[in-house]
């Protein structure tokens, strides 16, 4: 499987402006900007969209770790940091809310590690990736 996105820009770093494409659609000429990315300019930005694909993709990978556990969760809600200190992606901070009935403090716990280890994101980022996972 591949996926594809398309990032067009125009002008210099500071006064130019881009617009970013997916495959889907889901982004769709999606404007971004020096003022998006490190300002509060109005669009996008690379390190959002980091944090949006590997908050989906942990917690999917967690859905599957709980079903092969024998779990089903009842909600997985995942907020994700990337930090961006010095012109480099120093972290990516993953805070786990879950309900997940029957399962002990231990065993969540376990499947959690496990997802943050596996999922094709964290294994794809080249990062410090740290994980704060409770249990409602």
């Amino acid at each position: 499987m591949k996926r594809t996105a398309t990032a067009v820009w125009n002008g210099s770093g500071k006064e130019g402006s881009g617009h970013l494409t997916t495959q889907s659609t889901t982004l769709n000429q999606t404007q971004y900007s020096f003022n998006s990315r490190f300002a509060e300019g109005v669009g996008t930005n690379p390190e959002e969209l980091m944090a949006a694909a590997h908050a989906g993709c942990f917690t999917m990978k967690l859905s599957f770790v709980l079903g092969a556990a024998g779990f089903t969760p009842e909600s997985l809600e995942t907020q994700c940091t990337i930090s961006l200190e010095d012109g480099s992606i120093t972290g990516s901070h993953l805070v786990l809310k879950a309900k997940v009935p029957g399962i002990t403090e231990e065993q969540f716990q376990a499947a959690a590690a496990d997802a943050k280890a596996n999922c094709p994101v964290s294994k794809a980022y080249n990062t410090n990736i740290t994980l704060e996972a409770s249990l409602a």
